[in-house]
C-alpha cells in the first residue's frame, strides 16, 4: 500500500512538472509572438515642426503632451519668425518635417526649383486676430482698459514693443495697425513708432520682455496671448489677423510622423487645443491639393 502511494506521487508529480514546462513554453511563445505585433502598433520617434513664433509656447505646452499620447510620436518644435523660418530652410540651417506659417505669402519663398522645390502644397486652416497685450502693472493699464488704445500707446513715456517686419508677418501687421490708426485719427506720432527700431525684438522673446515689465504693451496674435496668460484689449478700427498655414516639407525625414501631426491638428483634439486658445478654425482652403500626401487628403477636406 505505501509502494504504491509512492509510485502514484511519483507520477503526479511527474505529470506536474509536465503540464508547468508546457504552460511556460506556451507562455514563452505567445510572449515572442506578440512583441512584434505590440511594437508595431505603437508608433515612436520625432516629428520635426518648425512653427510661427506666436505658437512657441502653445506648441510645446499643450500640444506636444497631446499629441504624444495620442499617437506615440515626439513632438520637436522650433519656433521663431515666418519669414526667418523660411530663410533658414532655404539656407539650410533648419531641416523639419512640418511648417507652420503665419501669413499664406511665405510658402510662396519655398516654392519652385529657383527656392529649393520645399513646398508643394499649404493649407490655411486658421487664423488669430492681432491684439493689444499688456502688463497689468503698468502705470498705463487702467488707461487702456478704459481708453481707446490709440490714444494710450501714444502717450509719453509708453514702451510698446513689436516684431521685426523684415522676418516676422506680425511686424508687418503691427505696423499697418499703427498706420491706419494714425491716419484715421490724425495722430502721426503712431506712425513714426512704426518706424523705430528701438521697440523691434524677436517673436519668441516679445512674450518675456512685457512679462518683465520692461515694455507697457506689445503687439500679439490672440493665441500666444491666450498661451501666456497676457491681458488684452482690441484694436478697435482694425481687422488685423494672422493667417495660420501648414503643410509637410519635400524631403522630410520622418514623413510618416508628420503625417500623423496634420492629421492630428487638423482634426477634433487640435482643434479643440486651438479654439481653447483663440485660433479661430478657418474652412480649408488648400493650394497645391494634388501634391498632398495621400494620407493627410482626408484632413484637408
Amino acid at each position: 500500500m505505501l509502494i504504491s502511494l509512492g509510485f502514484q506521487g511519483v507520477r503526479l508529480r511527474a505529470f506536474t512538472t509536465v503540464c508547468t514546462l508546457l504552460c511556460l513554453g506556451a507562455a514563452t511563445m505567445a510572449a515572442v509572438t506578440a512583441t512584434p505585433s505590440a511594437a508595431s502598433t505603437t508608433p515612436s520617434g520625432p516629428v520635426d515642426v518648425l512653427s510661427a513664433g506666436s505658437l512657441q509656447d502653445l506648441m510645446q505646452d499643450q500640444v506636444g503632451p497631446a499629441f504624444q499620447k495620442a499617437t506615440g510620436y515626439t513632438l520637436d518644435n522650433v519656433s521663431m519668425g515666418s519669414d526667418a523660418l523660411a530663410s533658414s530652410i532655404t539656407g539650410g540651417t533648419l531641416q523639419g518635417d512640418v511648417f507652420i506659417s503665419a501669413s499664406p505669402a511665405v510658402n510662396t519663398s519655398l516654392e519652385g526649383s529657383g527656392n529649393g522645390n520645399w513646398v508643394s502644397w499649404y493649407d490655411q486652416f486658421a487664423s488669430s486676430p492681432l491684439v493689444l497685450g499688456y502688463n497689468p502693472n503698468s502705470k498705463f493699464a487702467q488707461a487702456l482698459k478704459s481708453k481707446p488704445w490709440y490714444e494710450v500707446v501714444s502717450e509719453p513715456g509708453f514702451h510698446i514693443g513689436r516684431t521685426d517686419p523684415t522676418t516676422d508677418p506680425k511686424g508687418v501687421l503691427a505696423d499697418d495697425a499703427l498706420d491706419q490708426a494714425a491716419k484715421k485719427h490724425d495722430l502721426p506720432e503712431l506712425k513714426t513708432l512704426g518706424t523705430e527700431t528701438s521697440d523691434v525684438f524677436p517673436e519668441t522673446s516679445l512674450v518675456g520682455e512685457l512679462q518683465a515689465g520692461q515694455l507697457d504693451a506689445g503687439f500679439f496674435y490672440g493665441v500666444e496671448a491666450a498661451a501666456a496668460n497676457i491681458k488684452t484689449v482690441p484694436l478697435t478700427g482694425t481687422s488685423l489677423a494672422g493667417d495660420y498655414t501648414i503643410t509637410i516639407l519635400n524631403k522630410a525625414p520622418h514623413e510618416a510622423a508628420a503625417v500623423a501631426f496634420v492629421n492630428f491638428l487638423l482634426g477634433k483634439a487640435g482643434q479643440k487645443i486651438l479654439a481653447r486658445n483663440g485660433v479661430v478654425a478657418a474652412k480649408p482652403k488648400v493650394s497645391g491639393l494634388e501634391f498632398a500626401p495621400i494620407g493627410v487628403e482626408a484632413a484637408l477636406k
